[in-house]
């Protein structure tokens, strides 16, 4: 049995999950990060030493987690990552689902809910009538080989029955550095999102050059109003943790996404690939703009650290 706990880190920020893990590590050596508030574990030897059913560990899960760090989780339980993953998708808060019975619990799902299927996979799919995952698991391996491929088909068939080969692959926290907004009620205005994700890239610029390291690439995801989430990750130009070339990939990343009018409930920004920054090149350049602004932000910089990180904020985001 698998375990899949999403923790609800607003209150604490992502400093909080490597001993969110060591909490899970108490129960099982095989657990996996999946940030940035997400971890898998793979708790089928201490089911068996406790004789505790997966949703009494969860509990207790749950109750440590409130207890030690003032932390709420959300948790799904099933016999592969994949149906772990969807089911904490679906818990409420606070709550854990179990999958006893994986066919029952994908048959009426509409297919992009699989791991693997992406928007352009799901038309394919629906446009020959399998828009359910239970039309999926009925049809022919060699139709849907068809369609999508033969590694692809097979792997679509085997997830649509409920087989998830994935193993859960014990690891720390990957080095990288997070942070998330989220807004009172379900935004659907683009501009503040854009807004959401000017003060992401502000807040996670100022932390890494504060602490001399740079980043390769960002990651945005979104969190909808149904719980669901979406991720895309860019690689920057060249390493750096300059705010406004942050800003601009993530505006990138965001439109990307076409949301148009989509319910929002939250954005989250992850810089990855952190390094030193005294190892990072530069590409000098002829524009004056871009050495004015880079010496705006070292004064902006100074001045945070001296009056607070809201001494110096980006005209949009005072008013």
């Amino acid at each position: 049995m698998i375990l899949c706990v999403r923790f609800r880190l607003e209150p604490v920020g992502e400093v909080m999950l490597p001993q969110l893990l060591d909490l899970l590590r108490e129960f099982t050596p095989v657990v996996e990060a999946a940030p940035p508030g997400e971890a898998l574990a793979d708790v089928r030897g201490a089911l068996r030493y406790f004789g505790w059913s997966p949703a009494g560990l969860a509990s207790v899960i749950r109750i440590r987690a409130l207890a030690l760090y003032g932390v709420d989780c959300v948790i799904g339980a099933g016999p592969n990552p994949m149906l772990a993953r969807m089911a904490a998708r679906e818990a409420r808060p606070g709550a854990t689902l179990v999958v006893e019975d994986p066919a029952a619990f994908l048959r009426d799902r509409p297919v992009v809910a699989l791991d693997g299927v992406g928007r352009a996979t799901a038309r394919t799919l629906c446009g020959y009538g399998l828009d359910s995952v239970g039309r999926v698991a009925d049809a022919p391996l060699a139709v849907l080989q068809r369609l999508v491929g033969a590694k692809a088909g097979r792997e679509l068939w085997e997830r649509a029955r409920g087989i998830d080969r994935t193993p859960v692959v014990p690891g720390e926290v990957s080095r990288s550095l997070a942070a998330e907004r989220s807004f009172p009620h379900d935004e659907l205005d683009t501009g503040a999102h854009r807004r959401a994700l000017l003060s992401l890239t502000g807040e996670l610029g100022a932390r890494m050059r504060a602490e001399g390291q740079i980043c390769r690439s960002l990651t945005v995801t979104v969190r909808y109003a149904d719980r669901s989430t979406s991720s895309r990750t860019r690689t920057l130009g060249e390493p750096t943790a300059h705010t406004a070339e942050l800003t601009a990939l993530a505006y990138a990343i965001h439109a990307s996404f076409g949301l148009q009018r989509a319910r929002v409930r939250g954005i989250a920004l992850r810089a990855e690939g952190l390094g030193p920054a005294e190892g990072a090149a530069h590409q000098l350049t002829f524009d004056p703009a871009d050495d004015k602004a880079r010496r705006i932000e070292e004064v902006a910089d100074r001045a945070r650290a001296k009056f607070g990180p809201r001494a110096v904020l980006p005209g949009s985001l005072a008013a």
